[in-house]
């Protein structure tokens, strides 16, 4: 029998002898990896394969594989095993790539009437089609050949990602002057601001919120029970009565909320709101009002009312997707979080009187919503 011949020396960086002595001591990683790092340490250490051998209990023929991929492709290649295909593919590049190209599809765009795909769908498309196409192997792949194609290319069709496309190409800029005026509110509260300023200026964030449901139980609540019902027991059937729309001003200086509950929220119902921070505010006063565009703020009708009511009202728009940056969300939120939270009423007018009455509460003890981050810089 031939001799083989001598190996080169394994030398190791310290990064890889590190590396090795982890992965030889560990539990939980393959057997095999841990086998390879011990004879990869141990030949570096300058022990011969039958030491190795004898020190290990480890075939030879496995022990010269081991080292001369290591002394090949390092010492990372000596821990795997070398990948080999035992015959040619039969799914060629250009089936998968069709398979993929299927996939990146609507089904709709292909005469069927679902939206997005599914497996099963996909791969009887696949299969019926295949043969039409020229890839005949592809008419017996089964979900688990379309998943295996799929997932080499990491592409998941049955779901959905959504984002938000910004629409509004001045959105930086209106970011800004909504920033601009949340810092002049800071400024005016700290008697910053210059004294021949002509009029006071009050500022308002201005929304709505659509859709507040009145809901009514069909049996009373069971109230807790010391040791035996920790919570409110509430029958899973309800009725519904409709919905109601909160139209609210958050004053950004004192906190406070001003508000209309309206079963619609239409412009004249905008108009009404803005009648009461007309008549809320002193005669002298310049009210600025930040908004989004929704319709009603830029109605025809609206338009006629601010004009009847000459330098009263100055705008401040949020950009487009921009409701985040409007601070009455937060008043919103509290409200959601408080008086709003699991609320059953008998009907809408009940809804309409809790709802004032919670805004009335929030009132009572005020919080002033401010904006803490400014990303631009403030001359």
């Amino acid at each position: 029998m031939a001799r083989r011949t001598a190996r080169a020396p394994l030398v190791l960086t310290d990064e890889q002898r590190s590396m090795l002595r982890e992965l030889a001591g560990s539990r939980t990683a393959p057997q095999r990896e841990v086998e390879r790092a011990k004879v990869l340490l141990a030949y570096a250490g300058g022990k011969s394969p039958t030491e190795i051998q004898r020190l290990f209990g480890i075939s030879r023929p496995a022990i010269y594989k081991c080292i001369d991929k290591a002394l090949a492709a390092g010492p990372a290649a000596g821990l795997k095993d070398r990948y080999h295909r035992p015959y040619a593919p039969q799914i060629s590049e250009a089936a998968k790539a069709w398979v993929i190209d299927l996939a990146c599809r609507k089904p709709k765009d292909l005469g069927l009437a679902a939206e997005l795909w599914t497996l099963s769908a996909l791969a009887g498309y696949v299969a019926a089609h295949a043969t039409a196409a020229g890839f005949e192997r592809l008419a017996r792949a089964g979900k688990s050949t379309v998943w295996r194609i799929l997932d080499a290319h990491e592409l998941k069709p049955h779901r959905v990602r959504y984002y938000l496309e910004r629409r509004d190409a001045q959105f930086e800029r209106k970011m800004e002057e909504v920033l601009m005026v949340y810092r002049d509110v800071e400024l005016y509260r700290a008697d910053a601001v210059h004294d021949a300023r002509p009029v006071p200026i009050y500022t308002v964030s201005v929304d709505e919120k659509p859709g507040v449901q009145a809901l009514s139980t069909t049996a009373p609540d069971l109230p807790p029970v010391p040791g035996k019902h920790a919570s409110v027991g509430r029958e899973h059937e309800y009725v519904r009565h409709g919905t109601l729309s909160i139209l609210a001003a958050l004053d950004l200086h004192t906190g406070e909320v001003i508000a209309n509950v309206e079963e619609r929220h239409r412009s004249r119902e905008f108009i009404g709101l803005l009648q009461r921070l007309h008549e809320h505010y002193p005669a002298d006063a310049l009210i600025r009002v930040v908004l989004d565009n929704h319709s009603a703020h830029i109605s025809k009708e609206t338009m006629a009312w601010l004009a009847a009511h000459p330098g009263r009202f100055e705008y401040v728009h949020t950009p487009k997707h921009g409701s985040w940056l409007n601070l009455v969300e937060s008043a919103f939120s509290k409200m959601a979080r408080t008086f709003l939270r699991h609320i059953r009423v008998a009907s809408r007018d009940e809804l309409r009187q809790r709802i004032l009455q919670g805004i009335d509460e929030m009132n009572a003890h005020p919080v002033r919503f401010q904006w803490k981050k400014f990303d631009f810089p403030m001359v």
